[in-house]
Protein backbone atom coordinates (compact mmCIF):
# COMPACT_ATOMS: atom_id res chain seq x y z
CA UNK A 1 0.00 0.00 0.00
CA UNK A 2 3.42 2.42 0.52
CA UNK A 3 4.10 1.50 -2.77
CA UNK A 4 0.57 2.23 -4.32
CA UNK A 5 1.25 5.96 -2.63
CA UNK A 6 -0.74 5.61 1.02
CA UNK A 7 0.85 8.09 2.97
CA UNK A 8 -0.46 7.21 6.28
CA UNK A 9 0.79 5.19 9.71
CA UNK A 10 -0.18 1.33 10.01
CA UNK A 11 -2.59 2.16 12.26
CA UNK A 12 -4.26 4.67 10.71
CA UNK A 13 -4.69 1.81 7.69
CA UNK A 14 -6.50 -0.46 9.72
CA UNK A 15 -9.13 1.91 11.47
CA UNK A 16 -9.66 3.03 7.95
CA UNK A 17 -10.00 -0.72 7.33
CA UNK A 18 -12.60 -1.11 10.00
CA UNK A 19 -15.06 2.11 9.48
CA UNK A 20 -15.36 1.14 5.97
CA UNK A 21 -15.70 -2.48 6.84
CA UNK A 22 -13.22 -3.93 4.17
CA UNK A 23 -12.02 -7.29 5.85
CA UNK A 24 -13.83 -9.97 4.52
CA UNK A 25 -16.60 -11.76 7.15
CA UNK A 26 -15.65 -14.64 9.09
CA UNK A 27 -18.78 -16.47 9.55
CA UNK A 28 -16.92 -18.67 12.34
CA UNK A 29 -15.97 -15.68 13.98
CA UNK A 30 -18.95 -13.68 14.11
CA UNK A 31 -21.05 -16.74 15.03
CA UNK A 32 -21.54 -15.12 18.32
CA UNK A 33 -21.53 -11.27 17.51
CA UNK A 34 -25.16 -8.95 16.12
CA UNK A 35 -27.27 -11.60 16.49
CA UNK A 36 -30.42 -12.61 18.47
CA UNK A 37 -30.59 -13.72 22.01
CA UNK A 38 -32.88 -14.62 24.24
CA UNK A 39 -32.61 -15.09 28.27
CA UNK A 40 -33.13 -18.98 29.49
CA UNK A 41 -35.35 -19.68 31.70
CA UNK A 42 -34.25 -21.43 35.37
CA UNK A 43 -36.49 -22.98 37.39
CA UNK A 44 -35.92 -22.47 41.34
CA UNK A 45 -33.59 -25.21 42.10
CA UNK A 46 -32.59 -26.09 38.71
CA UNK A 47 -29.02 -25.67 38.13
CA UNK A 48 -25.73 -24.36 39.26
CA UNK A 49 -23.62 -23.35 37.21
CA UNK A 50 -19.58 -23.65 38.19
CA UNK A 51 -16.39 -22.35 36.74
CA UNK A 52 -12.78 -22.16 37.32
CA UNK A 53 -11.41 -18.56 37.82
CA UNK A 54 -7.73 -17.48 37.82
CA UNK A 55 -6.56 -15.21 40.15
CA UNK A 56 -3.03 -13.83 39.42
CA UNK A 57 -0.55 -12.33 41.38
CA UNK A 58 -1.32 -14.05 45.45
CA UNK A 59 0.03 -12.64 48.22
CA UNK A 60 3.56 -13.86 49.35
CA UNK A 61 2.68 -15.20 52.23
CA UNK A 62 0.18 -18.07 50.37
CA UNK A 63 3.39 -20.08 49.05
CA UNK A 64 1.88 -20.23 45.26
CA UNK A 65 4.37 -20.40 42.62
CA UNK A 66 1.37 -19.47 39.95
CA UNK A 67 -1.96 -18.13 40.03
CA UNK A 68 -4.76 -18.59 43.04
CA UNK A 69 -7.70 -20.77 41.70
CA UNK A 70 -10.95 -19.84 43.01
CA UNK A 71 -14.25 -22.08 42.16
CA UNK A 72 -17.44 -19.85 41.40
CA UNK A 73 -21.13 -21.66 41.45
CA UNK A 74 -24.06 -19.90 40.95
CA UNK A 75 -27.23 -20.53 41.45
CA UNK A 76 -29.28 -19.75 38.24
CA UNK A 77 -32.41 -18.87 39.30
CA UNK A 78 -31.45 -16.53 42.05
CA UNK A 79 -27.59 -15.92 40.98
CA UNK A 80 -26.59 -16.68 43.86
CA UNK A 81 -22.94 -17.39 44.35
CA UNK A 82 -20.23 -18.75 46.63
CA UNK A 83 -16.82 -19.30 45.73
CA UNK A 84 -13.77 -21.50 47.57
CA UNK A 85 -10.02 -20.77 46.72
CA UNK A 86 -7.72 -23.54 45.71
CA UNK A 87 -3.61 -24.34 45.15
CA UNK A 88 -4.66 -26.34 41.54
CA UNK A 89 -7.70 -27.09 39.64
CA UNK A 90 -6.60 -30.60 39.55
CA UNK A 91 -10.20 -33.31 40.78
CA UNK A 92 -9.06 -33.77 43.89
CA UNK A 93 -9.53 -29.97 44.58
CA UNK A 94 -12.02 -29.48 42.31
CA UNK A 95 -13.88 -32.17 44.42
CA UNK A 96 -12.75 -30.03 47.28
CA UNK A 97 -13.85 -26.65 46.41
CA UNK A 98 -17.20 -27.92 44.90
CA UNK A 99 -17.79 -29.82 48.24
CA UNK A 100 -17.44 -26.17 49.98
CA UNK A 101 -19.32 -24.35 46.91
CA UNK A 102 -22.26 -26.38 47.72
CA UNK A 103 -22.61 -25.53 51.25
CA UNK A 104 -21.90 -22.64 51.43
CA UNK A 105 -24.93 -22.43 48.72
CA UNK A 106 -27.27 -24.16 51.27
CA UNK A 107 -27.78 -27.69 49.27
CA UNK A 108 -27.63 -29.28 45.75
CA UNK A 109 -29.62 -28.25 42.72
CA UNK A 110 -30.94 -30.96 40.10
CA UNK A 111 -28.17 -30.51 38.05
CA UNK A 112 -24.53 -28.28 37.81
CA UNK A 113 -23.37 -26.95 34.67
CA UNK A 114 -19.86 -27.11 33.38
CA UNK A 115 -17.73 -26.10 30.53
CA UNK A 116 -15.56 -28.54 29.01
CA UNK A 117 -13.31 -28.99 31.47
CA UNK A 118 -11.02 -31.96 31.66
CA UNK A 119 -11.62 -33.12 34.92
CA UNK A 120 -15.45 -33.16 34.34
CA UNK A 121 -15.96 -34.52 30.80
CA UNK A 122 -13.81 -35.64 27.53
CA UNK A 123 -13.28 -31.86 26.31
CA UNK A 124 -13.25 -33.80 22.55
CA UNK A 125 -16.84 -35.30 23.07
CA UNK A 126 -18.01 -33.69 26.25
CA UNK A 127 -19.03 -36.94 27.79
CA UNK A 128 -18.46 -36.81 31.92
CA UNK A 129 -16.09 -39.31 33.08
CA UNK A 130 -16.28 -41.67 35.23
CA UNK A 131 -14.38 -40.41 38.04
CA UNK A 132 -16.32 -37.43 38.33
CA UNK A 133 -19.78 -39.39 37.35
CA UNK A 134 -18.78 -41.13 40.67
CA UNK A 135 -19.32 -37.70 42.47
CA UNK A 136 -22.10 -36.34 41.05
CA UNK A 137 -23.78 -39.50 41.83
CA UNK A 138 -22.65 -39.02 45.60
CA UNK A 139 -23.98 -35.71 45.64
CA UNK A 140 -27.64 -36.75 43.76
CA UNK A 141 -26.62 -33.77 40.80
CA UNK A 142 -26.86 -34.51 37.42
CA UNK A 143 -24.06 -32.93 35.19
CA UNK A 144 -24.49 -30.70 32.07
CA UNK A 145 -21.92 -29.74 29.79
CA UNK A 146 -22.41 -26.42 27.55
CA UNK A 147 -21.73 -26.42 23.95
CA UNK A 148 -18.21 -26.12 22.80
CA UNK A 149 -17.87 -22.19 22.26
CA UNK A 150 -20.70 -21.15 23.54
CA UNK A 151 -19.79 -19.42 26.87
CA UNK A 152 -23.07 -17.14 27.41
CA UNK A 153 -24.96 -20.42 28.17
CA UNK A 154 -23.75 -20.22 31.44
CA UNK A 155 -23.82 -16.39 31.55
CA UNK A 156 -24.65 -16.22 35.35
CA UNK A 157 -21.64 -17.79 36.89
CA UNK A 158 -19.54 -15.37 34.01
CA UNK A 159 -20.64 -12.13 35.63
CA UNK A 160 -20.07 -13.69 39.40
CA UNK A 161 -16.40 -14.37 37.75
CA UNK A 162 -16.28 -10.80 37.04
CA UNK A 163 -17.89 -9.42 40.32
CA UNK A 164 -15.30 -12.15 42.54
CA UNK A 165 -12.34 -10.07 40.49
CA UNK A 166 -12.79 -6.96 39.92
CA UNK A 167 -14.65 -5.73 43.08
CA UNK A 168 -12.56 -8.41 45.61
CA UNK A 169 -9.67 -9.81 44.27
CA UNK A 170 -8.57 -6.71 43.40
CA UNK A 171 -8.43 -4.91 46.86
CA UNK A 172 -7.61 -8.05 48.98
CA UNK A 173 -4.70 -7.04 51.76
CA UNK A 174 -1.85 -8.34 51.18
CA UNK A 175 -1.89 -9.72 55.03
CA UNK A 176 -4.74 -12.06 54.22
CA UNK A 177 -3.69 -15.96 54.84
CA UNK A 178 -5.09 -18.04 52.80
CA UNK A 179 -7.83 -19.05 55.43
CA UNK A 180 -8.74 -15.77 56.50
CA UNK A 181 -8.85 -14.73 52.62
CA UNK A 182 -11.38 -17.64 52.17
CA UNK A 183 -13.50 -16.15 55.47
CA UNK A 184 -13.06 -12.55 53.98
CA UNK A 185 -14.34 -13.93 50.38
CA UNK A 186 -17.70 -15.38 52.51
CA UNK A 187 -18.34 -12.45 54.05
CA UNK A 188 -18.36 -10.55 50.69
CA UNK A 189 -20.56 -12.63 49.33
CA UNK A 190 -23.22 -12.37 51.75
CA UNK A 191 -22.48 -8.96 52.40
CA UNK A 192 -22.14 -7.60 48.98
CA UNK A 193 -23.42 -10.48 46.47
CA UNK A 194 -26.31 -11.48 48.55
CA UNK A 195 -28.13 -7.82 48.53
CA UNK A 196 -28.18 -7.20 44.95
CA UNK A 197 -31.69 -6.28 43.75
CA UNK A 198 -33.71 -8.75 41.29
CA UNK A 199 -37.40 -8.59 40.25
CA UNK A 200 -39.81 -11.56 40.25
CA UNK A 201 -41.86 -11.84 37.65
CA UNK A 202 -44.94 -9.77 38.65
CA UNK A 203 -42.40 -7.09 38.75
CA UNK A 204 -41.94 -6.54 42.63
CA UNK A 205 -38.36 -6.05 43.90
CA UNK A 206 -36.90 -8.35 45.72
CA UNK A 207 -33.39 -9.37 46.90
CA UNK A 208 -30.72 -12.00 45.10
CA UNK A 209 -31.22 -13.50 49.43
CA UNK A 210 -34.52 -13.69 49.21
CA UNK A 211 -34.56 -15.48 45.82
CA UNK A 212 -32.48 -17.66 47.16
CA UNK A 213 -34.31 -18.60 50.43
CA UNK A 214 -37.30 -19.90 47.99
CA UNK A 215 -34.90 -22.22 46.28
CA UNK A 216 -35.87 -25.27 46.76
CA UNK A 217 -32.56 -27.17 46.86
CA UNK A 218 -31.53 -31.10 47.99
CA UNK A 219 -29.30 -31.20 51.47
CA UNK A 220 -25.49 -31.67 50.49
CA UNK A 221 -24.24 -35.54 52.06
CA UNK A 222 -22.90 -35.49 55.48
CA UNK A 223 -19.75 -36.50 54.59
CA UNK A 224 -17.71 -35.22 51.23
CA UNK A 225 -16.60 -37.64 48.32
CA UNK A 226 -13.86 -39.22 49.62
CA UNK A 227 -11.15 -38.21 46.94
CA UNK A 228 -7.68 -37.87 48.02
CA UNK A 229 -5.95 -34.26 47.80
CA UNK A 230 -2.41 -34.43 47.24
CA UNK A 231 0.51 -31.87 47.29
CA UNK A 232 4.03 -31.44 47.54
CA UNK A 233 6.14 -29.87 50.40
CA UNK A 234 9.26 -29.47 51.73
CA UNK A 235 10.75 -30.28 54.75
CA UNK A 236 11.59 -27.73 57.29
CA UNK A 237 14.94 -27.45 59.02
CA UNK A 238 12.34 -28.72 62.26
CA UNK A 239 11.31 -31.81 60.27
CA UNK A 240 7.99 -30.15 59.53
CA UNK A 241 5.77 -30.09 56.60
CA UNK A 242 2.90 -27.33 56.10
CA UNK A 243 -0.47 -27.96 54.88
CA UNK A 244 -3.67 -25.37 55.23
CA UNK A 245 -2.39 -23.12 57.69
CA UNK A 246 -1.15 -26.26 60.24
CA UNK A 247 2.76 -27.79 60.31
CA UNK A 248 3.21 -31.53 60.87
CA UNK A 249 6.20 -33.61 61.79
CA UNK A 250 8.10 -35.96 59.66
CA UNK A 251 11.16 -38.08 60.52
CA UNK A 252 14.64 -35.98 60.78
CA UNK A 253 17.91 -36.18 58.50
CA UNK A 254 14.96 -34.60 55.77
CA UNK A 255 15.69 -30.57 55.79
CA UNK A 256 14.50 -29.16 52.15
CA UNK A 257 13.17 -32.63 50.88
CA UNK A 258 10.51 -33.09 48.97
CA UNK A 259 7.52 -34.63 50.49
CA UNK A 260 4.00 -35.82 49.49
CA UNK A 261 1.47 -34.89 51.85
CA UNK A 262 -2.01 -36.46 51.08
CA UNK A 263 -5.32 -36.31 53.23
CA UNK A 264 -8.90 -37.76 51.96
CA UNK A 265 -11.46 -35.97 52.24
CA UNK A 266 -13.74 -36.35 54.79
CA UNK A 267 -10.69 -38.51 57.04
CA UNK A 268 -9.12 -36.40 59.30
CA UNK A 269 -6.12 -38.21 58.97
CA UNK A 270 -2.79 -36.62 57.11
CA UNK A 271 -0.28 -38.76 55.42
CA UNK A 272 3.40 -37.82 54.81
CA UNK A 273 5.31 -39.91 51.87
CA UNK A 274 8.07 -40.22 49.99
CA UNK A 275 7.96 -40.08 45.63
CA UNK A 276 8.30 -43.52 45.91
CA UNK A 277 4.75 -43.63 48.17
CA UNK A 278 6.96 -44.25 51.24
CA UNK A 279 4.17 -43.34 54.21
CA UNK A 280 7.19 -41.64 56.68
CA UNK A 281 4.09 -40.03 58.95
CA UNK A 282 0.81 -40.41 59.74
CA UNK A 283 -1.56 -37.59 61.63
CA UNK A 284 -5.04 -36.61 62.58
CA UNK A 285 -5.50 -33.44 60.44
CA UNK A 286 -5.89 -29.74 62.32
CA UNK A 287 -8.56 -27.48 61.56
CA UNK A 288 -7.51 -25.44 58.49
CA UNK A 289 -5.71 -22.18 59.61
CA UNK A 290 -5.61 -23.13 63.34
CA UNK A 291 -1.56 -22.83 63.40
CA UNK A 292 -0.78 -25.81 64.98
CA UNK A 293 2.28 -27.81 65.19
CA UNK A 294 1.47 -31.27 64.85
CA UNK A 295 4.21 -33.59 66.26
CA UNK A 296 4.41 -37.52 66.94
CA UNK A 297 6.72 -38.23 70.36
CA UNK A 298 8.70 -40.66 68.19
CA UNK A 299 9.49 -37.69 65.61
CA UNK A 300 10.55 -35.57 68.74
CA UNK A 301 12.79 -38.23 70.29
CA UNK A 302 14.55 -38.61 67.25
CA UNK A 303 14.76 -35.20 66.26
CA UNK A 304 16.24 -34.28 69.86
CA UNK A 305 18.88 -37.34 69.57
CA UNK A 306 20.07 -36.22 66.10
CA UNK A 307 20.33 -32.96 67.54
CA UNK A 308 22.41 -33.73 70.55
CA UNK A 309 24.20 -35.93 68.13
CA UNK A 310 25.83 -33.31 66.23
CA UNK A 311 26.98 -31.29 68.95
CA UNK A 312 30.71 -31.38 69.88
CA UNK A 313 33.24 -29.96 72.38
CA UNK A 314 36.02 -29.76 69.95
CA UNK A 315 37.54 -26.32 69.39
CA UNK A 316 36.49 -24.61 66.03
CA UNK A 317 38.99 -24.89 63.25
CA UNK A 318 40.76 -21.71 63.42
CA UNK A 319 40.97 -19.14 60.80
CA UNK A 320 43.72 -17.65 58.96
CA UNK A 321 45.76 -20.91 58.90
CA UNK A 322 48.05 -21.41 56.44
CA UNK A 323 47.11 -24.45 54.05
CA UNK A 324 49.71 -24.63 51.19
CA UNK A 325 48.54 -26.19 48.18
CA UNK A 326 49.39 -30.71 48.47
CA UNK A 327 52.24 -31.84 45.74
CA UNK A 328 49.04 -33.84 44.68
CA UNK A 329 47.25 -30.53 43.84
CA UNK A 330 50.32 -28.75 42.39
CA UNK A 331 50.76 -31.68 40.20
CA UNK A 332 46.82 -31.69 39.18
CA UNK A 333 46.96 -28.08 38.05
CA UNK A 334 50.55 -28.30 36.30
CA UNK A 335 48.70 -31.41 34.17
CA UNK A 336 45.64 -28.65 33.17
CA UNK A 337 48.15 -26.14 31.77
CA UNK A 338 50.20 -28.64 30.24
CA UNK A 339 53.39 -27.78 32.14
CA UNK A 340 55.86 -30.25 33.58
CA UNK A 341 55.33 -31.91 37.12
CA UNK A 342 56.79 -29.50 39.55
CA UNK A 343 57.42 -32.37 41.86
CA UNK A 344 59.44 -34.15 39.47
CA UNK A 345 60.84 -31.64 38.20
CA UNK A 346 61.97 -31.15 41.69
CA UNK A 347 64.02 -34.12 41.95
CA UNK A 348 62.02 -35.28 44.74
CA UNK A 349 61.76 -38.90 44.79
CA UNK A 350 58.05 -40.50 45.47
CA UNK A 351 58.27 -43.75 44.40
CA UNK A 352 61.31 -45.86 45.67
CA UNK A 353 60.70 -48.93 43.59
CA UNK A 354 61.61 -46.56 40.32
CA UNK A 355 64.51 -45.50 42.46
CA UNK A 356 65.93 -48.90 43.11
CA UNK A 357 64.92 -49.98 39.18
CA UNK A 358 67.50 -47.28 37.80
CA UNK A 359 70.10 -48.55 40.45
CA UNK A 360 70.30 -51.92 39.01
CA UNK A 361 71.66 -51.26 35.53
CA UNK A 362 74.35 -48.84 37.08
CA UNK A 363 75.60 -52.08 39.54
CA UNK A 364 74.94 -54.77 37.83
CA UNK A 365 76.04 -58.44 38.15
CA UNK A 366 79.95 -57.49 37.59
CA UNK A 367 81.81 -57.08 40.36
CA UNK A 368 81.52 -58.02 43.43
CA UNK A 369 81.95 -55.11 45.48
CA UNK A 370 79.30 -53.15 43.51
CA UNK A 371 76.85 -56.13 43.45
CA UNK A 372 76.90 -56.14 47.43
CA UNK A 373 76.72 -52.35 47.27
CA UNK A 374 73.71 -52.97 45.65
CA UNK A 375 71.93 -55.56 47.24
CA UNK A 376 72.52 -53.78 50.60
CA UNK A 377 70.90 -50.61 48.47
CA UNK A 378 67.96 -52.97 47.69
CA UNK A 379 67.87 -53.76 51.47
CA UNK A 380 67.73 -50.61 52.68
CA UNK A 381 65.30 -49.85 50.09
Amino acid sequence: MVELGYPGSYPSFTRALRDRELRPACPACTAGQHRESAIIDHPPGEETQLDWLELPDPPIGWGLSGPAHLLVGSLAHSSRWRAVLAESEDQAHLIEALDGVVRRLGGVTRYWRFDRMATVCHPGSGRVTASFAAVARHYGAGVRICPSRRGQRKGVVEKANHSAAQRWWRTLADEHALVGAQADLDRFCARVGDARPRRRGDGTRVTVAELAAAEPLIAAPTAPYPAVLTVTRTVSAQALVALRGNTYSVPPGMPGRELIVSSRLGSGIVEVATETGVVLARHRRAPDGAGAVIRDSGHVAALEAAVLAGFTDRAACRSKTRRPPSPAARAEAARLHGEPDPVAASGQVLDFAAYAAAVRPITGPGTAGTAGTAGTVEESL
